[in-house]
């Protein structure tokens, strides 16, 4: 059959029964992804028992130690998913973050659990970028935000169910074994970390299987040019772009100016000094009791705040020097991605609204234990399930609602996202000022089911305002502003603020001080959406893009 034919035959199949298999297949991976990232909020209290650790420990687990690695990692798997088999590229980091969790089973201090945190979040950056550039090639653009958000669903379904299957094992083990004697000599929490790491292993498998279908085919602007011979060499080529010093090296090899060179060290310098004045000045926030020194350093003490600016400066830098990298190698890319408002204004958006949801959703079980409460069965199972069901059903409805919006209004998925960044803040509220753990138990349900319906709109907005061959590299990019600004600085502000003042409550709902810039930033992307999008293809032209 001629090439032509071939792809005609696939076109048919754009949207059918195999796009679907694709789709929940990668919406499970997907729900291990979440799963295995989101395991940390409800063993947070045990691991802090046995390991004394503090709350602001915690949320560098949850959050910073993780999310720098994913954010930076990221964009080079990005990068790999834009050149290399997506399907490949999602097995491979499945199999590393299953068997990094799994690991963490043996951890038996900060910095160990740490460690396995990094591999864990190296290995699930690969997924989404790849999977969304395999989605966006099997849906047609007026099924895509559907399409998206059942993907999404399963951070609310994996992050529920770890709720629910950690709750379980801990209560279950630590029954089974409370006169000693545990296999291996394992606790509660470390068993649960084995007993979820090791299926994804079988998992990476199946997803091994699946198809992988021409760039462009949805779109019809298929990718020209053979594919990238050295896709590795690419991937760490693309690091070079984001770790100093190598940025330096990589910049004046790609033919920047002097005067980019020296922008980029003095963001260098800048970035080391806001990282020393931040340390400093957290530190001083809180109390002598609770302030950790992981280690020295010369005679100088490196405290968990050290640890989460010298994270924040090199993921914040990373980005800034990988921008000026693409403007120098590949002008198309960044004239779609760095010179587009809109797409730029939805990015920050989604980074501010998951500062918040990662913040509640890292601390809540903590909160219903040491406030209202709660058994860990219990909560473990009326948390997860609850915050599962709500997220499955509000993530799928929001893009299917966004989807028939965008038929009669170009903008209509980014409105709403504008309604679901507005109506559940009532509904956290009474959340954490009621003393009914039932209460709070429906209130997080109704947050979980309300609170997700802008995704699909954020995520598909950003995914349309480019070219397929791009799709990965700014799936990359979303994810680095939610996971490295989200949940880097989400969970940590909470345990920060919650160690300096002693009010868990209070730190938890200072988490939802952003709302305000995400209402900004959605009705300026919903002004100026129609003519970004319409200019897309001219645009990338004009900056060189053969097509």
């Amino acid at each position: 059959m001629p090439e032509s034919a071939r792809i005609a035959d696939r076109t048919e199949r754009v949207g059918g029964p195999y796009a679907w298999y694709v789709l929940i297949v990668l919406m499970v991976v997907y729900v291990f992804n979440f799963i295995d990232r989101s395991i940390l909020t409800i063993l947070g209290p045990y691991i802090q028992k046995d390991l004394g650790l503090s709350d602001g420990q915690i949320g560098l687990l949850s959050g910073t130690v993780f999310a720098l690695f994913y954010g930076l990692f990221g964009l080079a798997l990005g990068r790999l998913a834009d050149t290399w088999v997506r399907t490949w590229t999602i097995a491979l980091g499945l199999s590393i973050w299953s068997g990094m969790t799994a690991l963490s089973g043996f951890a038996t201090s900060f910095g160990a659990l740490a460690a396995a945190r990094v591999g864990v979040g190296v290995g699930e950056a690969s997924a989404s970028p790849a999977a969304y550039s395999l989605i966006g090639d099997w849906f047609p653009r007026e099924k895509r935000a559907t399409a998206l958000s059942i993907y999404s669903s399963g951070i609310f379904i994996g992050a529920g169910l770890s709720f629910a299957i950690s709750g379980v094992v801990v209560a279950g083990w630590n029954k089974a074994y409370a006169g000693g004697a545990a296999p291996l000599g394992l606790s509660g929490w470390q068993a649960a970390f084995l007993i979820i790491g090791i299926p994804g292993l079988l998992l990476a498998a199946l997803v091994m299987t699946l198809r992988e279908p021409p760039r462009g085919l949805a779109d019809g602007i298929l990718t020209k040019g053979p594919r990238e011979p050295h896709p590795f060499l690419k991937m760490f080529a693309e690091l070079g772009t984001i770790l100093p010093p190598f940025t330096l090296f990589t910049l004046r090899r790609d033919g920047a100016t002097g005067r980019v060179v020296g922008a980029n060290f003095l963001a260098i310098v800048f970035a080391i000094a806001a990282a020393i004045v931040l340390t400093r000045w957290t530190d001083s926030l809180v109390p002598a009791a609770k302030l950790k020194i992981l280690f020295s350093v010369g005679g100088t003490a490196i405290t968990s705040n050290a640890v989460q600016w010298a994270a924040m400066a090199l993921g914040v830098y990373g980005v800034f020097a990988w921008s000026q990298s693409l403007s120098v190698r590949d002008k198309p890319l960044y004239t779609l991605v760095w010179k587009t408002p809109t797409l730029l204004l939805a990015a920050l958006a989604g980074t501010l609204i998951s500062f918040g949801s990662y913040a509640i959703g890292a601390w809540v079980y903590i909160y219903a234990f040491r406030m209202l409460h709660a058994t860990p069965a219990a909560a473990g199972i009326a948390l997860g399930l609850g915050g599962a069901l709500g997220g499955l059903i509000g993530t799928s409805m929001g893009g299917i609602v966004g989807d028939a919006w965008r038929k009669r209004d170009p903008a209509g998925r980014l409105k709403v996202s504008l309604l679901a960044s507005i109506v559940p803040l009532p509904i956290v509220a009474y959340a954490f000022f009621t003393t009914s753990l039932p209460v709070f138990y429906v209130c997080y349900a109704l947050y979980g089911l309300i609170g997700t319906f802008w995704l699909g709109g954020i995520t598909t907005t950003m995914q349309d305002l480019v070219l397929p061959r791009m799709r990965g590299t700014a799936g990359a990019m979303f994810f680095m502003g939610t996971t490295l600004l989200g949940l880097g600085n989400g969970p940590y502000m909470v345990g920060l603020i919650s160690d300096a003042t002693g009010d868990l409550r209070f730190a938890i709902l200072c988490s939802l001080g952003g709302a305000p810039i995400v209402w900004l930033c959605i009705v300026l992307a919903i002004r100026w959406l129609p003519a970004a999008e319409a200019s897309r293809v001219e645009r990338a032209r004009a900056a060189g893009e053969p097509i």
